[in-house]
């Protein structure tokens, strides 16, 4: 009579576990690829005085377009997206960055409020955010340029810092001069916090 083999449960669930380790390492890597690949691009542009190419720093229209030349990002601007409605805004971030409705547009006296949510979960981070996921870089002198209506608008940093989820005041008039506030979740694939960045247009 043959003999039954007896399992070894040990080994077996050891198996089951490492194999499971290994499946939340390539998820975590492929969420968070796209924001590695960029950060580390930005450190090695940074470290070795590399710009972006020309191609990567061009609008795609004139009609409403956003280009940040320090970091590379160029996106198209989705206009009049709820800021309050997650059914519209992810909609329009899987198009590009969202432009809030009820804040002005470039060249009209008031504060353009630009947004770029992280995600409706932690597993879409690549999907929502990739334009904005180096905002941080940004430092108050830096250039970020709007397209709108064939008209190019230059901005210029005034600061970057990170705000409760909850403060509202970014969305209204900030000045006595057209400015432009962008805005991303914080850190990357939470809902935690704000980053976001006012630059005062140039005259």
């Amino acid at each position: 009579m043959a003999k039954k083999s007896k399992i070894n449960w040990t080994k077996t669930l050891g198996l089951i576990g490492d194999t499971l380790i290994l499946i939340g390492l390539v998820a975590i890597v492929l969420t968070f690829r796209e924001a590695a690949q960029k950060e580390v691009s930005y450190t090695v542009r940074k470290t070795f005085n590399i710009p972006y190419k020309e191609k990567d720093l061009t609008p795609g229209n004139k009609d409403f377009w956003i280009v940040i030349p320090k970091i590379g990002a160029s996106s198209r601007i989705i206009a009049d997206v709820s800021p309050s409605n997650e059914e519209e805004y992810l909609s329009a971030l899987r198009r590009g960055v969202a432009h809030a409705k009820g804040s002005t547009y470039p060249g009209d006296f008031g504060n353009t409020y630009i947004f770029a949510h992280s995600t409706d979960t932690f597993y879409n981070v690549g999907q929502y955010n990739a334009v904005f996921f180096l905002l941080g870089k940004l430092d108050k002198g830096d250039n970020i340029e709007i397209y709108y209506k064939e008209k190019k608008y230059d901005y210029i940093v005034n600061e970057v810092k990170v705000v409760d989820a909850a403060d509202v005041k970014y969305l209204g008039k900030l000045g006595e001069w057209n400015t432009l506030t962008l805005q991303t979740c914080y850190p990357p694939g939470t809902t935690l916090k704000r980053l976001v960045v006012v630059a005062d247009q140039k005259i």
